[in-house]
């Protein structure tokens, strides 16, 4: 169906859908990197397209080449330099709550991963606290954080608690199946019912709780327990099929409701 004609150019409904797709994915691209060095890369990117494709209607050969040859390099040094980026994007991708809708959702290995630490944690008697980051980013809590950026796995977990590791008093940042931070400082919580007992660690645990959508794990040190925090409600004292079910519940079907 044709919407309108430019003196040589036809407009169909299909082109203004086409734009807008590529708009919607170009700003979601530079919502994502917004503040790094990959959002002005991205703004870089989307110039050359823009002036390949004016090049292309107007039929300037030689514009057009120049901007073909720019464009394949942008994109593969784009991928090179931002390949830890890119994988996070393809994950978010694939946990995305569309395609939960028509996949059958496997065993989270981020969960898994998490209960394997804190079973072994509470074995040796160790601390831990593990956030496990929803819909809400993170990034004022990373900032004061030590970046690691790996995949997630109990022994990396394990390692990062061991009293004789630097990051071992702060929290572990986890989003879309990557340790992204180690020894991050999470804010306190002011609750005044709060039980005084209450170390540290679940203090700060019930803090962040308070203020996004994250799921905490609290390992004990002194008392060798394991608890969870979520939206301000600690869930204490809970055994490994508890957690295991706490954790599904409140990340994958929290997020359906978020």
């Amino acid at each position: 169906m044709t919407l309108f004609t430019i003196k040589f150019i036809t407009v169909t409904i299909w082109d203004v859908l086409d734009i807008l797709i590529v708009y919607w994915i170009f700003l979601k691209l530079y919502q994502f990197f917004k503040g790094s060095r990959a959002s002005q890369m991205i703004f870089g990117l989307a110039i050359i397209l823009l002036l390949s494709f004016i090049a292309h209607i107007f039929n300037l050969q030689s514009l057009s080449w120049i901007m073909g040859q720019l464009q394949t390099v942008w994109v593969i040094a784009f991928v090179i330099v931002f390949q830890p980026e890119l994988r996070r994007i393809l994950i978010m991708i694939g946990q995305s709550r569309l395609l939960r809708r028509f996949i059958s959702e496997p065993k989270s290995k981020t969960i898994e991963a998490i209960i394997e630490a804190s079973l072994e944690l509470v074995r040796r008697k160790w601390g831990g606290l593990f956030v496990l980051g929803r819909e809400i980013r993170l990034k004022s809590i990373r900032e004061n954080a030590i970046t690691i950026n790996a995949e997630v796995s109990s022994s990396l977990l394990i390692s990062i608690f061991n009293p004789g590791s630097p990051l071992h008093d702060g929290a572990v940042i986890i989003q879309n199946d990557i340790v992204e931070a180690a020894g991050a400082i999470l804010p306190l919580s002011d609750n005044p019912d709060l039980d005084p007992l209450l170390g540290t660690r679940h203090r700060a645990a019930l803090g962040l709780s308070e203020e996004t959508d994250a799921v905490i794990v609290i390992v004990s040190e002194e008392t060798q327990k394991i608890a969870v925090a979520y939206q301000g409600i600690f869930y204490r004292s809970v055994d490994e099929d508890m957690l295991r079910e706490l954790l599904n519940k409140l990340f994958f079907i929290g997020n359906e409701k978020g």
